[in-house]
C-alpha cells in the first residue's frame, strides 16, 4: 500500500490535525501526493505481488501480517516522512531504533485493520476511487491527466495509485465504524461537560425543584427511617403510576407545600450538590428515579424549569498563507518569502488576499486564505496560539506548524453567545473526541490480537 494519507474529507484527519477537517484535508492531500512520488517503489500489497517486486528491487521484507506484507522500504519511507515534520515543526522524536519499531507497529496496525475492513464487508464502488482521484488532482492543482503523467514519469502505475486510495477509504470507513459504535455519550456526560464549562466562565445553570420532604429528627431510630424510606418508595411508584406530584406534596410532605412544594429558580451553587447531581440528567417535568437522603431527611424531587447558563465563546477570523517546504523551498527561504509578503503588506504595496490566491498552498487560496470563524480548539495549537495573541488587522511573524509555514493576521474577534442545541451539540462533539483515542486504542488492540504477525530478520542475519 502506498503510503497516502489523507483522501476524502473525515473525522480521523480532522482529529488528528486539531483543525476543521476540510482544512485538515486540503493540507493533507497535498502532502499525500507529495510522499506518494518520493517513493521509490510500490509499497505494501499481496503477499505474492509484494514478495517479487520486493526481491527484484533488492528490498527485503520485514513483516508478514495475513496475506500482505510490509517491506523495509516502506518503513523506511515513514521514517523519512517522520524525520521531515519533526524538522519542520521542532519536535524530537526518539532515538532511532525506537522510532523504526513504532514505525513498523503504525504499519502492522494498519495492515490487520484492512484485513479486517475486507473482513467486515467494507465496500469502496469505483465511483468513490473516481471521485479521489480528481480530488488528489484538484488539490494539487493539476489535471486528472496531469496526475497520470506525473506518477508515471515517477516509475509509479496507476492501477497501484488506485488501489492505494480505495486502501485508505477502506481504513477510514471501518475505524469510523468500528470505533465509534464504540463510544457512548450519555446525557450525564454532556451536563457535567457543560457544568464544567460554566464553572470556568463562571457563570451557573439556574433550577426550579419540586419536592416531597418526610423529614428524620436528628439520631433518627432505625425504625423510623426505614419507614420513611418507604413510604417514600410508595410516593415515588405513585408518581410512576401518574399521580400528581402537587397532589402528593399536599398530602404527605413536610416541607413546603406553596407553590406545590417548588423551591423557585435557584443557581446550582445555591442548591445542595445532591440535589443537582439528582435532577442533572433529568428533563423538565422528571422526576428523580431514587428517593434521596439527606440530613433533613428523605426527598423525593422533581425538575420543574431548568435555566441554563448562556455559554460564550471568543470566535476569532483570520486568513492566512501557507508555504511547504520541500526539495525545492527549505522551510528559512519559506520563512524569508512569507517575511518578505509581510513587509509589502505593511508597506501598501501588495493586498494579502491577492498574495494568498496567487501563492497559497491551501485550498483557502481561493478566497483570499479566509478561514472563516473558528472556535477555540478548532486550529492546531501553534497556529491558534500565534492568532490568539493579535490585535484585530495585525499580522504575525512567519510561524512553523506541522503543515509548513503560515503567515497569519487576524480579522476579527468576538463574543459569541451559544443556544442551549448549540451547547449540548459542542459537549457532544468535544466528548467524542476525548473518548476517540481510547476507543480507537482498544479496537486496535483487538484487532492486532487477531492478527497473524510475523516478524522478520534482515537478509543474512
Amino acid at each position: 500500500m502506498t503510503e497516502l494519507l489523507t483522501l476524502p474529507a473525515g473525522a480521523p484527519v480532522a482529529r488528528a490535525a486539531g483543525i476543521p477537517s476540510s482544512i485538515a484535508t486540503r493540507l493533507r492531500t497535498r502532502q499525500a501526493l507529495t510522499v506518494l512520488l518520493l517513493a521509490a517503489s510500490l509499497l505494501g500489497g499481496p503477499l505474492d505481488a509484494l514478495a517479487q517486486a520486493a526481491r527484484r528491487s533488492g528490498d527485503y521484507i520485514v513483516a508478514v501480517v495475513n496475506q500482505e506484507l510490509v517491506t523495509n522500504s516502506e518503513v523506511q519511507l515513514r521514517l523519512q516522512r517522520a524525520e521531515q515534520d519533526a524538522a519542520r515543526t521542532n519536535t524530537r522524536l526518539p532515538d532511532r531504533d525506537t522510532l523504526l519499531r513504532e514505525l513498523l507497529d503504525q504499519l502492522i496496525d494498519e495492515r490487520a485493520q484492512l484485513g479486517a475492513a475486507r473482513d467486515g464487508s467494507v465496500r469502496v464502488d469505483e465511483a468513490e476511487i473516481d471521485r479521489a482521484v480528481t480530488n488528489v488532482a484538484a488539490q494539487n492543482q493539476i489535471s486528472t491527466a496531469q496526475l497520470r503523467e506525473r506518477l508515471r514519469s515517477e516509475g509509479l502505475d496507476f492501477t497501484r495509485f488506485r488501489q492505494s486510495l480505495r486502501d485508505q477509504i477502506l481504513l477510514e470507513r471501518i475505524r469510523e465504524r468500528e470505533v465509534q459504535g464504540r463510544i457512548r455519550i450519555t446525557d450525564a456526560d454532556i451536563e457535567s461537560w457543560l457544568a464544567e464549562q460554566r464553572q470556568k466562565n463562571g457563570s451557573a445553570t439556574e433550577y426550579n425543584i419540586a419536592q416531597i420532604l418526610l423529614s428524620l429528627p436528628e439520631n433518627a431510630a432505625p425504625a423510623l427511617v426505614t419507614q420513611r424510606r418507604q413510604q417514600g418508595v410508595a410516593l415515588l411508584q405513585r408518581l410512576r403510576a401518574g399521580e400528581d406530584f402537587a397532589t402528593l406534596v399536599r398530602e404527605a410532605s413536610d416541607g413546603s407545600k406553596e407553590r406545590s412544594g417548588e423551591m423557585g429558580l435557584r443557581r446550582a451553587d445555591r442548591l445542595p450538590d445532591l440535589f443537582v447531581e439528582a435532577v442533572g440528567p433529568l428533563r423538565t417535568g422528571e422526576v428523580a428515579p431514587q428517593v434521596l437522603r439527606s440530613g433533613a431527611g428523605f426527598h423525593v424531587l422533581k425538575l420543574v424549569e431548568r435555566r441554563d447558563a448562556a455559554l460564550t465563546v471568543t470566535q476569532q477570523r483570520a486568513r492566512h498563507i501557507l508555504l511547504r517546504p520541500g526539495p525545492k523551498l527549505t522551510q528559512d527561504a519559506a520563512i524569508r518569502r512569507l517575511a518578505g509578503y509581510k513587509r509589502q503588506i505593511e508597506a501598501g504595496t501588495a493586498k494579502f488576499e491577492d498574495l494568498a490566491r496567487q501563492h497559497s498552498e491551501d485550498g483557502s487560496a481561493a478566497s483570499g486564505g479566509d478561514l472563516g470563524w473558528a472556535t477555540p480548539g478548532q486550529f492546531v495549537p501553534e497556529f491558534e496560539q500565534t492568532m490568539s495573541a493579535l490585535r484585530p488587522g495585525s499580522i504575525a511573524e512567519p510561524m512553523v506548524s506541522r503543515f509548513g509555514v503560515h503567515l497569519i493576521q487576524l480579522l476579527e474577534r468576538r463574543e459569541q453567545r451559544m443556544e442551549p442545541r448549540e451547547q449540548r451539540e459542542m459537549a457532544r462533539t468535544a466528548l467524542r473526541e476525548q473518548k476517540y483515542e481510547d476507543a480507537y486504542a482498544d479496537w486496535a488492540r483487538e484487532v492486532r490480537a487477531r492478527a497473524y504477525v510475523e516478524l522478520r530478520d534482515p537478509p543474512g542475519q
